[in-house]
Order: structure tokens, then sequence, then C-alpha cells
């Protein structure tokens, strides 16, 4: 059994992929939502039932730890496709800057919701300010980015991107209820993830391959790592680590991809983005005394 604070670097590894999602995603080109989705899941899958060859038991292994209740299938592949069906809706009916704001709650009410957890040792105020700071770093992010205007015109998407950040929140507390679940599974989830995310690209958007080695590269990326094997460290940091942590540790994946769309030259850098920084440091240092029992 892996050890709790190894669990949650492990969990820690997951947000550092997330914060390649937005490079590679811009890399891959104009490849529509939905088709992207179903590219990079049905990856990340294989990728995971690969590793089944590598292991202990291997195949068949694997293929058991696939054998599980309905409610634990609802619960892998409504957080999975869910939320990505929810976020990719948010996009649609609602400017990005906005839907990405609202859609970053998800890390807060991870901490919040991590209370009612039998065993996680109660909220501490510290995880709760180490939160709010962090939410802070990602609204003044965002602000530098531009200005904000909430239209009554795009409710609904609004709507989506809170239901997704509810969604993601409730998947990751609620796969440490079911923590006798293999990590394994991961893999089933994230292969009926593309189908049903192939079924949404057949009947709302229009084909676009990637273009070039390049964007077929990003898409390979994304799939193996963002959208791959991130699910795999997370599921074991949700089910064995520090949750608390994780979620306020989880504001970092924002800040970390806006510093590598500036490495990489596809955004400028901005006195803001030290601020933000500057915030989800001291919130991440703030909870990870309240873990060790300090604040």
């Amino acid at each position: 059994m892996i050890a709790s604070s190894s669990a949650t670097l492990v969990g820690c590894g997951a947000i550092l992929l997330w914060s390649l999602l937005a490079l590679f995603t811009a890399a891959s080109g104009t490849v529509p939502p939905f088709q992207l989705a179903a590219m990079t899941f049905a990856l990340g899958g294989l990728v995971g039932c690969a590793s089944w060859l590598a292991r202990r038991g291997g195949v068949a292994a694997g293929l058991a730890a696939l054998r599980q209740p309905w409610p634990v299938w609802a619960l892998g592949v409504g957080g999975l496709f869910g939320y990505h069906a929810l976020y990719f809706a948010a996009l649609r009916l609602a400017p990005p800057a906005e839907a990405g704001l609202i859609n970053y709650l998800w890390p807060l009410l991870i901490v919040l919701f991590s209370a009612r957890l039998p065993g996680a040792g109660g909220l501490r105020p510290g995880h709760l300010v180490g939160a709010l700071l962090g939410l802070a770093g990602v609204v003044v992010l965002f602000l530098g980015r531009g200005a904000f205007r909430f239209d009554d015109a795009a409710l609904p998407g609004y709507a989506a991107s809170l239901a997704a950040a509810f969604v993601w929140a409730g998947y990751s507390v609620l796969s440490r209820r079911v923590g006798t679940v293999p990590t394994d599974a991961v893999a089933g989830f994230c292969l009926a993830t593309a189908a049903l995310s192939l079924a949404c690209h057949r009947v709302w958007e229009t084909t676009t391959w990637p273009e070039g080695a390049l964007q077929w590269a990003a898409v390979v990326a994304l799939g193996l790592g963002p959208v791959g094997a991130a699910f795999y460290l997370w599921d074991i940091g949700c089910k064995r680590g520090d949750i608390r942590l994780l979620g306020v540790a989880a504001y970092a994946a924002p800040v970390l991809s806006t510093l590598i769309l500036v490495a990489s030259g596809y955004a400028a850098a901005t006195p803001v983005l030290g601020i933000a920084c500057a915030l989800i440091v001291a919130g991440a240092l703030i909870a990870l005394r309240a873990s060790r029992g300090v604040g």
C-alpha cells in the first residue's frame, strides 16, 4: 500500500501534467473538442491497458479490475465524460475566460467536500484559507488577461461551467469512497469516455484531422499525459493521499500552464502572473501546514 505522503506527490504529478494541457491543445490545431477528446481518451485508455503487460497478473488482473458494479462505472465515466462534456458546452455557450474562471471553483469544492469524508481528519481553517488564496490567485490571473463581461445571454454556459466544477469535485472526492477499486479500472473509464465523445462528435461536429507531424505529436502527447497518465495519478492521489492538500495544489495548474505558454511563445509575461504565483504558493504553504496539524 502506497503511503499517504507518496500518494499525495503522485496526485501532484497529475496537476503538473494538466499544466501542459493548454500548450498541447494549442499545438494540436483546430481539431474539434469532442473529436480531440475521443482521440486522446482512447490513447489514455490504451496506455492504461498496455501497462497491464508490465505488471504482476498481466492482462488477467487488468480485466479483473474492470469488473466493477455499475455505480463505480457511473462514477468513473460520469466524472471523466460528464466533466468534459459540460466544460465543452460551457465554452460553446459562454466566453472562454468567464467559463474558465467559474470552472476553477472545483479545487475549492474539493476542499469543502472532503470535510465529509470519513477518516480525512476534518477540515482545518488552514485548508480553507489556502484554498481561498489559491482561488484569489486564479482570479487575479484571469483578470490580468482582460476585462470580464458577464452576459445574461451566456447564463446557460456559466451554469454548465459551474456544473462541471461540481462534477469534477464530486468525482474526485467520491473516488475515495471507492478506494478499494484498482486504479487499473480508470483505463475502462477512459475508453468509455472516448466512445461517448466519439458519439457526440458524430452528432455535433465536423471531423477535422491534425495537419502535419507537430499537430499529430501534440495529440499523442495529450493522450499520453494530460488526458492519459494524469487521470491514473489523480486516482491514486485522491484515494490514498491528502485530498485537501491536492485541492489547494490544483490551483497551481493554471499558473504553471500560463508560465509554460509564456516560455513556449504562446503568451506574454505580465506582472499579474507573479502576483498570481505568490498567492497560490502562499495558499499551498498554509494548506501544507494545516495538513501537518500546525494550522
